[in-house]
């Protein structure tokens, strides 16, 4: 594998089931597996910067990458390759270095623009052949973990 210089990752449908969560008096609630923290120490060990970058824009979020000390964080975006390419700029890289995972619509033209694409084995069948990095769990499963685990080749710990 080529360097990796950058991990990025949407949000819902990977570090989440997907699911969001209402109740009565305007609350939203997502459920984040604690496993998918690891995967952002991984990388941070390693070097490698993590961002996210989500379609949705929730204080939530924040709180989540702001606890895992995320290097990036954009909420609110339409055009990921865009961003990914901003990103790229400020850091002298080329998407071919960076590695994202994504799970539905939005994502593909990133998954198709980056040197390694994964998504979750709970995606849909078109958008998991974007894929060149085999995944078996789901969304909301540590699956970002996952993701990190087999780029990086960790089998064992401390690294």
């Amino acid at each position: 594998m080529k360097d990796i210089k950058l991990i990025l990752t949407d949000i819902d449908g990977v570090w989440t089931d997907g699911g969001m969560y209402y109740d009565q008096t305007d609350n939203e609630w997502k459920k984040f597996h604690t496993y998918d923290s690891a995967g952002v120490l991984f990388a941070h060990q390693k070097g490698i910067p993590v961002g996210i970058i989500t379609g949705e824009e929730t204080e939530i979020v924040r709180r989540r990458a702001a606890k895992l000390k995320a290097d990036y964080l954009y909420q609110g975006v339409r055009n990921k390759v865009e961003v990914a390419n901003g990103i790229c700029r400020e850091l002298g890289i080329t998407l071919d270095e960076v590695a994202y995972i994504g799970d539905d619509i939005g994502d593909m033209e990133l998954l198709k623009a980056v040197g390694y694409a994964g998504v979750p084995a709970s995606a849909p069948a078109y958008i998991r052949k974007l894929a060149n990095v085999e995944l078996k769990k789901n969304g909301g499963e540590g699956v970002f973990r996952e993701f990190v685990e087999t780029l990086l080749n960790i089998t064992d710990y401390p690294l």
